[in-house]
């Protein structure tokens, strides 16, 4: 979810009251009650039959508070999640992206040249000899005299666990077709995707009111790109006016940076009239790469040895989490971020050889060259 989504005010339907607040309240009202009633001062002991009563009520009480503070959040974006979020989405128009199919090229080869030409039936299928398939969306027709053929093929389950196979992978013909040898896939397999997430949902439902111009801003450009497919994550849109020119860069979810079919996928989707205003000349590419190394030494303190691996442990998961935060269109190469994560680890200090500081600019995304090289340089006086 976007920070300017998880950094709206807290809000709390009841007043931030807590079930000893409930108590409280249940046990001053029934001394105020009795008070007036029996005209003398009424306390209840703390081994009160009527506290225990009124402590049970409070539980009870409490619980429906808390079913009334969530119903009111789930009115909020910030709160809102599962299928109150998608009813929430509804009001703007949204409906949660489901799982898509991964999907690539496929090169069917024939034996030999044919004098007639040979058709490939739409749904042929390839895989990598595995349980995982690719059947080919459309009728494939290689022509007289030719020998090989090429057509777009999406994985039969959607998901993620249909993305990264390699071109060449794909090379078992599952369905055996008449006069064709060979088939492998000429592309990496991507756009593959689960569910749209509560957080990428909650973006757009924020984006939606943008999609609504005509004047293509730069967040209906945005809003478009994400809704084409759960497997589009960052994107960034910028404008050369005076030529009338709109580019598109994009990461997939995963921070990976899109391959040729899902940057022609998008590409053709922008293009629909109802998206892309008649002046606009629309340019879909991955963001350029600006390379950076990780090379650091960290150290503990002697009086944390207790927990020495507990910590190593915790900045190797920092570490990785720094990699994931690089990956974003347009945030510069910043060594002071890592350096701030590996100490909330619990390190001591860290000498970082490498990365330095790079500008990245607004269309091109920091990547990471290598292995990430981080060393224990062991416990140190504190």
């Amino acid at each position: 979810m976007p920070d300017y989504i998880q950094n709206a005010p807290e809000i709390s339907f009841i007043e931030n009251k807590s079930v000893e607040d409930v108590r409280a309240e249940l046990v001053a009202d029934f001394e105020s009650y009795m008070t007036e009633a029996e005209g003398r001062p009424v306390r209840l002991a703390r081994s009160s039959v009527h506290r225990m009563i009124l402590y049970a009520a409070a539980a009870q009480i409490y619980q429906a508070m808390q079913y009334v503070d969530r119903a009111g959040k789930q009115n909020l974006l910030k709160y809102s999640y599962d299928q109150f979020l998608d009813n929430l989405a509804l009001l703007k128009g949204v409906v949660r992206l489901p799982a898509a199919n991964a999907y690539t090229t496929l090169r069917f080869t024939l034996s030999a040249p044919r004098e007639s030409a040979v058709g490939i039936p739409a749904g042929t299928r390839a895989s990598d000899g595995g349980a995982m398939f690719f059947a080919t969306e459309a009728y494939l027709e290689i022509p007289a005299g030719s020998l090989t053929g090429k057509v777009r093929a999406v994985c039969t389950v959607p998901g993620l666990a249909g993305n990264g196979f390699q071109p060449g992978e794909l090379k078992a013909l599952v369905d055996p077709v008449p006069y064709v040898a060979a088939v492998e896939n000429l592309t990496l397999t991507e756009g593959g995707a689960d569910l749209e997430s509560d957080g990428d949902l909650a973006e757009r439902v924020f984006l939606a009111p943008s999609a609504y111009s005509t004047a293509g801003p730069e967040d209906s450009y945005r809003y478009h790109a994400r809704a084409y497919s759960p497997a589009v994550g960052d994107v960034a849109v910028t404008s050369d006016q005076a030529a009338g020119r709109v580019d598109v860069v994009f990461l997939l979810a995963d921070g990976s940076s899109p391959g040729p079919d899902m940057v022609a996928g998008l590409q053709e989707y922008l293009q629909a009239d109802s998206i892309r205003p008649m002046t606009d000349l629309v340019v879909v590419a991955a963001p350029e790469k600006v390379p950076y190394r990780l090379d650091l030494t960290y150290y503990v303190n002697r009086s944390d040895s207790g927990r020495a691996l507990a910590v190593q442990a915790a900045v190797r998961t920092a570490v990785d989490g720094y990699v994931r935060w690089q990956r974003v269109i347009g945030r510069d190469v910043n060594p002071s971020k890592l350096l701030s994560l590996v100490v909330e680890a619990g390190a001591k200090r860290a000498e970082i050889a490498a990365p330095a500081f790079a500008p990245v600019a607004s269309t091109a995304v920091a990547e990471l060259e290598g292995a990430p090289q981080v060393r224990y340089g062991g416990l140190e006086d504190d």
